[in-house]
């Protein structure tokens, strides 16, 4: 692709001005572009870029070596196991188990939740997923059948409650996490509180705190008030109370827990330990508002019964 600077790149960065003229189907992040111009494939008037900073002048012609990205092919239709909660005309509330993309994404294109639905549907309706969860959160998702009643459902909102298990003896025991959430600049898979981010509120309550050889480690309800991505682990995080086995807001305090069993078995949870257990809704077709209930997972159960904490795992519901 090549474009020639105008009076709006004047002064401008080079990989400032490469994303500007970018067409979208390139798809290209500034980090790309920024190993493009050091790989050499981006020329300035006929010679390689020196480096991403260097500053256009209107008339520079600027040539990039890159190909924009293929088209996905659609998401197949597959067999793959997955626990119906609720089904109507209009939507499906489904119990995501751990480890389970939600959507096909350009790594994983098998095995997710939309292959699953896909498969379940034969083709009669296309499912468009109301929120997601996080491949290491466990839990029920709402998913329409329709653009309409996708609409429906995202005007009218719902109630999410969260279950987690936390490091720390977080207080007080009920309160309002409300950190603004953006990008992290130097990793944008990762989100953080940043004064520029997007408002959020996670609502929490602590159910339980854990005595004994498992002191240090604390369950907790959440409840969204707004949906952003990765909200209630990065808000849990910046208040020092991180996930059990978040692999990326969770690390775990250098004080360990008294047993040294018990420590490395909870220091070794293999996935964020968050399940969204409960969900209340208005349905599109009759305005009747129904609530689920996800059974807390195995894993979770078991991570719950070794602190001394089983009872949140058999309650069926346990902020009641």
């Amino acid at each position: 692709m090549t474009f020639v600077a105008d009076r709006g790149d004047a002064a401008a960065r080079l990989d400032q001005a490469i994303l500007r003229h970018l067409p979208s189907a390139f798809a290209l992040s500034r980090s790309a572009v920024q190993r493009l111009v050091a790989s050499g494939r981006v020329l300035v008037n006929d010679r390689p870029a020196r480096r991403p900073a260097q500053r256009l002048a209107p008339g520079d012609v600027v040539a990039i070596d890159a190909a924009p990205r293929a088209t996905r092919a659609a998401p197949a239709a597959e067999s793959v196991p997955l626990a119906i909660v609720y089904e109507d005309a209009d939507l499906l509330v489904v119990a995501k188990p751990p480890g389970m993309v939600a959507h096909p994404t350009a790594r994983q294109r098998h095995g997710t939740v939309v292959n699953a639905l896909l498969g379940l549907g034969g083709g009669a309706w296309t499912p468009r997923l109301v929120q997601r969860l996080d491949r290491g959160t466990s839990g029920l998702m709402v998913v329409a059948k329709s653009a309409e009643a996708q609409a429906a459902l995202q005007a009218a909102g719902a109630a999410k409650d969260y279950l987690a298990v936390v490091w720390g003896r977080p207080s007080p025991a009920r309160g309002v996490l409300d950190g603004r959430l953006g990008r992290d600049p130097l990793d944008r898979r990762r989100m953080m509180v940043k004064a520029t981010g997007a408002p959020s509120t996670t609502d929490y309550t602590v159910l339980a705190r854990a005595t004994g050889d498992a002191a240090g480690v604390s369950v907790l309800r959440c409840r969204l008030g707004t949906g952003r991505t990765h909200q209630i682990r990065v808000h849990l995080a910046d208040r020092g109370w991180p996930i059990v086995g978040d692999p990326t807001y969770g690390s775990a305090p250098r004080r360990r827990l008294i047993a040294p069993d018990l420590d490395r078995l909870v220091r070794g949870f293999p996935r964020q330990a968050l399940h969204a257990w409960r969900l209340s809704l208005k349905l599109p077709s009759s305005g009747a508002r129904l609530t689920f209930v996800a059974p807390v997972p195995a894993d979770l159960a078991g991570l719950l019964q070794a602190i001394g904490l089983g009872r949140f795992a058999a309650d069926a519901d346990p902020a009641s």
